[in-house]
């Protein structure tokens, strides 16, 4: 609201030219203040000092976060070596991922501890920041606990080196081919097809079969009223020849292992390559299976069949 006699720009509605260049002669003074008071502290000589020590211990916070990260994932590299990592008990296609891992977290540590000193240097209260930090962090954590609890049990499912991927491995009632192993879950594609996604917190145990040799175990049914040497005979023939890119030792014929009044079982046993003894029992049943049929076993044979077929 404009006072009695004055516009709403602070002038005299009077014609009196004295009363107008008092008005203009404290604008502009006002104005030549305002100015002043800009070069002042522009051109003040400890002000801009104060801004240079700031920039300078910036830069040198900045500098010595990056000689302290380059230490670090030197570190980190040296422990992922191959010697290093055979005293870690980590497999060589695992080293890698673990190192990507640890430079990760190292990477956030140190970016975070460099943004609360570049704070300071601004005088930046930082015990709001923080405490407001930790509040934050506690309800994500209330509200996330089963992500929490996947990534957790994710970086330890890594870094202890329980499967890699193309192992095959079961947990609960998934059994498959491990095709990816996440933070946060792991994919498995089992040998029909279907692919499980499974989150890392609902690994309770596992079952690897993709770490040690197996054991292809072959049972062979043979009449009772057979002569049991002679059936054995034509086993141990088959085990000396047999012959599979899969296999570690020569297979072994353990003995009988059930009898009944009409059938006696033997039991074969072969240490073949990890996950492989499907196969090994498979083609060792077809050469079983061969060999009782050059011998003419009455069961495995049959004259009317072969005649059939052209053989006598």
């Amino acid at each position: 609201m404009s006072l009695p006699g004055m516009t709403g720009l602070g002038l005299p509605l009077s014609d009196d030219p004295g009363s107008i260049e008092a008005v203009i002669e404290d604008h502009m003074n006002l104005w030549e203040q305002f100015l002043d008071e800009i070069w002042n502290g522009v051109s003040d000589t400890e002000m801009w000092i104060s801004v240079l020590k700031v920039a300078l211990r910036i830069l040198m916070i900045l500098l010595v976060s990056r000689i302290a990260r380059g230490i670090l994932y030197r570190f980190v590299d040296h422990m992922m070596t191959p010697k290093s990592s055979k005293r870690l008990k980590l497999r060589p296609r695992r080293v890698q991922t673990v190192g990507k891992l640890v430079k990760n977290a190292v990477s956030y540590v140190v970016n975070f501890i460099v943004i609360l000193l570049i704070l300071g240097e601004f005088n930046i209260n930082l015990a709001p920041l923080l405490a407001g930090a930790g509040v934050i962090g506690l309800a994500i954590g209330f509200g996330a606990q089963s992500l929490v609890k996947d990534i957790i049990t994710g970086f330890f499912i890594i870094l202890e080196d329980h499967f890699s991927v193309g192992d095959v491995i079961e947990t609960g009632k998934f059994k498959g081919t491990v095709e990816m192993i996440g933070l946060r879950a792991t994919r498995l594609r089992s040998w029909t097809g279907e692919v499980y996604v499974i989150p890392n917190g609902s690994i309770a145990d596992v079952t690897n079969y993709s770490v040690n040799n197996s054991l292809a175990v072959v049972d062979v049914s043979i009449a009772a009223s057979e002569q049991l040497d002679k059936a054995m005979e034509v086993v141990r023939a088959v085990l000396g020849r047999f012959e599979d890119v899969s296999l570690i030792s020569t297979p072994e014929l353990l003995g009988v292992q059930t009898l009944t009044a009409s059938d006696v079982t033997l039991r074969i046993t072969a240490v073949c390559r990890p996950n492989t003894q499907a196969t090994v029992s498979r083609h060792l049943y077809a050469e079983i299976k061969k060999a009782f049929e050059s011998a003419r076993d009455p069961r495995y044979y049959s004259m009317e069949s072969a005649e059939r077929m052209g053989g006598a």
